[in-house]
Parts: structure tokens; sequence; C-alpha cells
């Protein structure tokens, strides 16, 4: 129910999407989404007691920037930081890594996909699938009978 009000909050005040606050004020998530925010070349994402959904992509997100020597740091994220910062992006499965260009009306960064949402979009829709070996263990090998799916 929280999400679909969040979801109709963002969509009556003209925004595409809503980001949820936690009972103290803190930044949450957004209505089936993760958020991250990118600052001084780290990632700051809100720690799972803040109401946040545990989320796969989220972890996924996570040990990837571990391979890609990105800190991440899970704190408290004051919603003042969403308008200071170098890049914010939300994390889920429909939403896959989507960078936000403003919030509130306030352009976030250079309005634009940044340098690490450039870097993790790339590895968590890409990677995965051609990577030998499967060094997380993200893969399961589906065995498909010789000439499966052609007529």
């Amino acid at each position: 129910m929280n999400s679909q009000l969040i979801h109709m909050e963002a969509a009556t005040n003209g925004y595409t999407e809503g980001i949820a606050l936690d009972t103290n004020g803190f930044v949450s998530e957004g209505s089936g989404e993760n958020i991250f925010v990118a600052m001084d070349g780290a990632l700051i994402t809100p720690p799972i007691g803040s109401s946040v959904l545990p989320g796969i992509t989220r972890n996924s997100v996570m040990t990837l920037c571990d391979d890609l020597k990105i800190p991440v740091r899970e704190q408290m994220i004051p919603r003042e930081m969403l308008y200071i910062a170098d890049e914010v992006f939300f994390t889920g499965t429909a939403a896959e890594i989507t960078p936000l260009r403003s919030v509130d009306r306030i352009k976030v960064g250079k309005g634009s996909r940044g340098p690490l949402t450039k870097a993790l979009h790339g590895r968590v829709l890409r990677d995965p699938h051609r990577s030998r070996p499967d060094r997380h263990n993200w893969l399961t090998p589906v065995s498909v009978p010789l000439g499966a799916g052609t007529r």
C-alpha cells in the first residue's frame, strides 16, 4: 500500500517517481526501488533498518562496487543530501539502474547519468551474462535439449 501511495502522490505533483522518507524523515526508497547517492566517488544507500526493502539488485550493485573498488556506505541519508549529490540512482528488478536527473525539480549533478551510474549499469545488465566463470554464483545453468526452440 505504501508503494502505491508514494507513486500516486508523486504523479499528483507532476513527478515520474517518488522518494519515501522513513519515520525519522530520512530517505528510505522509491515506490518500488532502492536508492543510491554518489558523492565524491563513493556510494551511500540507506541501511535495511530504514524501512528499506532488501532488494536483489541493491545487493548486486553493492557486490559489484566491491569488485570495482567503489566504496559503499549504508547510512542515514537526509533529504537535503539528494540536492547536493553528484549522482542519484534507483535500483530494482524493473528499474534496473535508473539515474535521477532531478529531485524536487533541482538538478542532480550535471542532470544526466554520471560515471558511477554508467559503470554499474553496464556491469549489472551485461557482465553477469557474459562473465566466465560466474564469480558470484548468480547464474543457474539450464540444460536445453538439442534443437529446442526451432521449428
